[in-house]
């Protein structure tokens, strides 16, 4: 789980400088083809060198490509498209913050796709970019596998309003899937923090600081991801941009609630993990504060004692009590009096 990425190697490079930054990969760069309408659709897995024909469709087209490290298909892609150099450097750099962008001919948009596993909670995120051009959709991600398998089947068997509406409707529903994921990833977020105050109770163990520490690093990895993803979809639906029909505006406008409720869990979790160091510091200067006050007790009445012995020790000759038959067993009842007598005052005090 890392926040940032390395940088370094485009250090002082140019703008529209094509370098690869992330470590999510694949060996092959993979292309899927979908065209649709109402009537009809097709799936095929291309080569770059077939895409030309799927430029100037009638029907709606979704390109998807897995794997953005391949420079040389990239350049061929944005060229076929006529995707600006300075888009096809943003798609590369995967350490992209969620955003909008409007062109002449597309709309540019940044997301960020995250999964985690049930068992450890590890984190991964990966960016994924849609090119919005009237009738057509392309999708550029990390790597193979994502959250849009519903979405696949939807075009396959006709259900829906996916193969009745256009490319708009076809990026609204993408970016639903994204979020509606997120869901997914807040409730195991808050089932773990529900666990994690159920163990901080009475328990000043330093393995749980470790464990807050961990699950707000995580927090903050989740809102890197999705904070401005309210911004994104507020140009969506403001922007008035030719690219998003009028039809499609509602659905906006509910993925924006979406959002919103995101944003809020989001939010929430991070005050109650703030809350949850704060219980756990506090638990533990309580506990500082009664080993000393144990402490600061046995030295307040040793403090006597230590005085009497101190007096009784000392090698005067003329000490009437050493030759006192009786002396020793005084001196013990003397020392027992006044342990009593302190340990009965603190008491009376409420000290103890």
């Amino acid at each position: 789980m890392k926040l940032f990425l390395k940088r370094s190697k485009k250090s002082g490079l140019p703008p529209e400088s094509l370098i690869p930054v992330g470590d999510k990969g694949v060996d092959k760069t993979k292309i899927t083809v979908f065209t649709f309408n109402k009537d009809r659709f097709e799936e095929k897995e291309i080569t770059p060198e077939e895409l030309p024909r799927y430029r100037d469709s009638a029907d709606v087209v979704w390109v998807n490509i897995d794997g953005v490290n391949d420079v040389e298909i990239l350049e061929k892609v944005g060229s076929l498209f006529e995707i600006h150099g300075l888009v096809l450097e943003d798609i590369l750099n995967t350490d992209q913050r969620p955003k909008v962008e409007e062109h002449d001919q597309y709309l540019f948009i940044v997301l960020k796709m995250i999964y985690s596993s049930k068992d450890t909670f590890d984190i991964e995120t990966e960016q994924v970019s849609f090119i919005l051009k009237k009738g057509v959709v392309v999708s550029f991600q990390e790597r193979c596998g994502d959250v849009f398998g519903l979405i696949r089947e939807r075009i396959r068997s006709g259900k829906g309003r996916v193969r009745k509406m256009g490319a708009d409707y076809l990026t609204y529903t993408l970016m639903d899937a994204v979020i509606d994921n997120y869901f997914v990833i807040m409730e195991q977020l808050g089932d773990r923090i529900e666990l994690l105050e159920s163990e901080l109770i009475g328990n000043t163990d330093t393995e749980i600081s470790m464990k807050i520490h961990e699950l707000r690093r995580k927090v903050i990895l989740l809102r890197r991801s999705i904070w401005p993803l309210r911004e994104v979809v507020n140009s969506l639906l403001h922007s008035g941009t030719d690219f998003i029909n009028k039809i499609t505006l509602p659905f906006v406008r509910d993925l924006y609630d979406h959002t919103i409720h995101v944003i809020e869990t989001l939010e929430t979790f991070r005050d109650i993990l703030s809350g949850m160091l704060d219980i756990y510091l506090s638990s533990v200067s309580n506990r500082m504060n009664e080993i000393m006050k144990v402490l600061t007790i046995i030295a307040t009445v040793f403090i006597p004692l230590s005085f009497i012995a101190g007096v009784y020790g000392m090698n005067f000759k003329y000490m009437p009590e050493l030759d006192w038959r009786w002396g020793y067993p005084a001196i013990w009842l003397l020392m027992i009096a006044v342990i009593a007598g302190f340990l009965g005052y603190f008491k009376y005090k409420k000290w103890i």
